[in-house]
């Protein structure tokens, strides 16, 4: 064909949805470091489908209605870096087709170029070997490649093959990706996306599938051709009821109840610690359909039957971004999560403290949503107890220009360090690690992977304190049990002590111990 009517880019948007929601377990075990909240695809599938959603609702099929429809439900739908990222290329790509009925290929490679151009500005600084990458050298390809009159699927499938092997080429440029033997997990979750485009254009659907279903059996036809109960090298045991059951009952929970039908099992229990539960979820497989219920508020109501009520109007209000049961499917919130929070506190000016390097870049696209119409700033905490500094910083008494300086200053003082468990055997920096092991980490850099986590504890300690150090703020997780925090306790109070400590039981999941130190 000679072009594409709105219509067709219809169909490239469903169809890559749905491949890149099929695709997207394989996009999350490309993340580098082995940590269980490494879900760039799943960030990047639910940031498209959100745009997909959109699209799907619009009635036009004028190919620049379409194309601006994606971008608006991308942008906000954007959760994590690589989603913003990818909201940023289509927010080009729709500018670029503003008020167009149809497109040419020459016309498409003007389209994915501005897209690149739009996502590298974006970013304050970018990171060759990433999905960036992927975009730019492909849109470069293109255009050289294009001519005057060119069938779009013979520019679109040089357009696909030459983002694939931009992407075989981004471990070249990130020394990391090469040492992991990966590429980049945000270019990948591109390529599948645009592929998903290329089969639309070929007259190929692209059915979505229960991928938690699909994994499951997958598991089951793979033990099957095993030795019963263990892989031949005999590290990974094979699924058994039985033995789910036992580890959802060593965990703090009671009447637990699994069941199996087909491939897919069953799980209810009651816990005051969820997080704990989902944890041990995530150990055995995918997690599909999970619904947490805090009965122990008695006028509890489904949160679709909560009326909502707006805050009382106030000059300046703060935002902290934290783990929380409300979290649905992804620890990222998405940009309208964001931009909802922020009206609601009804305030002039807003202060968004992201706490996570994976929500900066999304809270600074909600601050652009809502530039019209609130005072939005970000300060940029990449961590839990930066965000803490930085609120300790805050003075009711001071103007909203000093109290953000100060707070963005306090980012510089804290020293931050996590203990969570390894998802998989890897090397990271010439340490090896090992599954289900914990891993002790000093400001995202992993510097020691033991089987106890206080022992993991006490390495992350080592890498943070020094002579100069104040303050040990130690937040336990819900993992965490009373005879492991006494040990803590006692172990920091006897070898810091001319340091304060501050010990929070912080019940979030996935880090066993986050750790501040001022």
């Amino acid at each position: 064909m000679k072009t594409i009517d709105g219509k067709m880019f219809r169909a490239m948007v469903e169809t890559g949805a749905n491949l890149l929601h099929n695709n997207h377990p394989e996009i999350d075990a490309l993340n580098v470091f082995p940590v269980p909240d490494g879900d760039t695809g799943t960030n990047m599938s639910l940031t498209f489908t959100n745009g997909a959603a959109e699209v799907k609702k619009l009635e036009s099929d004028n190919l620049g209605d379409v194309a601006k429809t994606l971008s608006k439900g991308l942008l906000m739908g954007a959760r994590g870096n690589s989603g913003v990222i990818l909201s940023q290329i289509f927010r080009g790509v729709a500018k670029s087709l503003k008020g167009k009925e149809s497109a040419d290929a020459v016309e498409l490679a003007e389209a994915f170029a501005s897209g690149a151009k739009v996502a590298y500005k974006a970013v304050m600084r970018p990171v060759e070997g990433t999905i960036l990458t992927v975009i730019r050298e492909a849109s470069e390809a293109g255009s050289a490649y294009v001519k005057e009159d060119m069938e779009v699927e013979d520019w679109f499938s040089y357009f696909v093959k030459e983002a694939n092997d931009a992407l075989d080429r981004t471990p070249e440029l990130l020394p990391v990706l090469k040492e992991v033997g990966v590429v980049d997990s945000g270019g990948a979750g591109l390529v599948v996306v645009l592929t998903g485009f290329m089969l639309a254009l070929a007259g190929e659907e692209v059915v979505r599938v229960d991928v938690a279903a699909a994994q499951a059996a997958m598991k089951e036809a793979e033990e099957a051709s095993k030795q019963k109960g263990y892989q031949d090298e005999g590290k990974a045991k094979a699924f058994t009821i039985d033995g789910f059951t036992h580890e959802l009952e060593r965990t703090p929970a009671t009447d637990v109840n699994v069941t199996q039908k087909d491939d897919v099992v069953f799980v209810s229990l009651a816990t005051e610690r969820p997080g704990h539960t989902l944890n041990v979820g995530q150990r055995f497989g995918e997690l599909a359909h999970i619904t947490i219920v805090n009965f122990n508020e008695p006028d509890y109501k489904e949160p679709e039957a909560q009326e909502e009520k707006a805050a009382p109007a106030k000059e300046t209000a703060i935002i902290s971004v934290a783990a929380g049961v409300s979290g649905g499917q992804t620890m990222n919130p998405a940009t309208e999560d964001i931009v909802k929070a922020v009206r609601k506190v009804n305030a002039k000016n807003v202060i968004i403290l992201p706490n996570n390097s994976n929500i900066v870049m999304t809270a600074q696209q909600a601050a652009t949503v809502l530039e019209d119409e609130i005072n939005v700033i970000v300060i940029p905490s990449k961590t839990v107890p930066q965000g803490l500094a930085a609120c300790m910083m805050y003075n009711t008494e001071a103007g909203l220009d000093e109290n953000v300086n100060e707070m963005t200053s306090a980012l510089e003082d804290v020293q931050t360090g996590q203990v969570t468990f390894a998802i998989k055997d890897t090397t990271i920096d010439g340490l090896e690690i090992k599954a289900n092991n914990y891993m002790a980490l000093c400001n995202k850099k992993i510097v020691a992977c033991v089987p106890d986590k206080i022992d993991a504890l006490k390495k992350a300690l080592e890498g943070l304190v020094d002579d100069d150090s104040e303050v040990i703020t130690l937040i336990c997780g819900e993992d965490v049990t009373e005879e492991e925090k006494e040990a803590a306790q006692s172990y920091i109070e006897e070898n810091f002590e001319d340091c304060e400590l501050e010990m929070n039981d912080g019940g979030q999941p996935v880090y066993s111990f986050i750790i501040g130190v001022e």
